[in-house]
């Protein structure tokens, strides 16, 4: 099929809009913004203001769609991504540190050059290339200091490797270790079960993707979904919403649980209750929230 949409101008895109029954209190502003930011990006933002198609067009705008309220939702969405960039931030910094020492103490110091502690051998080599490559051309002193000095090493100390590990990478050297005794050992640290830190940790490497690459997570539906904690620890279960496990609450309550280990005095709960207050258009229920999420006992908040 030929394409045959022709290019349009910012006010030929604002015209269309309208057309189609969106309101512009101020064109001026919106034609601003349509400057900096794409028309196809801003759409994943207007999609939900749409309604059934009428007349032939598959872009028509329930009564109420606003300009401001798309681009205000957007603005939501990218302070709510830079919250979630730091406290993945934390939490990967944390995991790195926990796998680096649990394996140096029980297995010494190249643990990671082990074949015989992965499951997955060929998961294991593709792990080993991507930590040589890393090791290879990173330019931080650490790494220059451990190639210069001990160049007999194919790769550096574990303690030195998990530096060099993205947070894709840290996911599967956890998931492949052979032992759930050492997943646990490692999980034991946050309070979890290593079936819950091992999955939290898998479905973090997608939504830090989308956050990294300036992806819409505000109403996203996550194909990569974790397993919540039911059991350890015990008095957290409930604060999970298990009927929208696809959504971004369930995310961002285990972010809170792990901050609360990490960082006590962090004010990143705090943060996420004032961008909420500060965006009265957005509905939560898109995002997983559960009407009652204020008083769910990781998200109260002290007086």
């Amino acid at each position: 099929m030929a394409f045959l949409k022709p290019p349009l101008s910012v006010d030929a895109q604002i015209d269309l809009l309208q057309k189609r029954g969106m309101a512009f209190p101020d064109r001026d502003r919106a034609k601003h913004y349509l400057t900096h930011i794409n028309y196809y990006r801003l759409r994943a933002y207007w999609l939900p203001f749409e309604t059934e198609p009428t007349n032939g067009d598959d872009h028509v705008f329930a009564p109420g769609a606003n300009f401001d309220t798309v681009l205000a939702t957007y603005v939501f969405d990218r302070e709510l991504r830079l919250l979630l960039l730091d406290a993945i931030e934390r939490v990967e910094i944390s995991l790195r540190t926990t796998f680096a020492q649990h394996l140096a103490d029980r297995y010494g110091a190249f643990a990671h050059d082990e074949a015989a502690l992965f499951s997955d051998q060929g998961v294991w080599g593709i792990s080993q290339g991507e930590l040589l490559k890393e090791y290879q051309r990173s330019r931080e002193t650490f790494a220059k200091h451990y190639r210069d000095h001990y160049p007999e090493l194919n790769t550096p100390p574990i303690w030195v490797s998990c530096e060099l590990m993205t947070l894709g990478h840290l996911s599967r050297w956890l998931k492949n270790l052979k032992l759930a005794e050492d997943r646990q050992r490692i999980a034991n640290q946050y309070g979890l079960d290593e079936r819950v830190l091992v999955s939290f940790a898998h479905h973090l490497t997608v939504v830090r993707n989308h956050c990294a690459h300036h992806g819409r997570v505000w109403n996203r539906r996550f194909a990569l979904r974790f397993t919540p904690p039911q059991k350890k620890p015990k008095d957290i279960a409930a604060t999970f919403n298990p009927n929208e496990t696809q959504l971004l609450y369930n995310t961002l309550t285990m972010l809170a649980y792990l901050l609360d280990l990490m960082s006590p005095n962090h004010t990143w709960r705090r943060q996420i209750h004032a961008l909420i207050a500060a965006h009265p258009e957005i509905d939560t229920a898109l995002m997983g929230f559960p009407a009652d999420w204020r008083q769910r006992s990781l998200w109260k908040i002290a007086a």
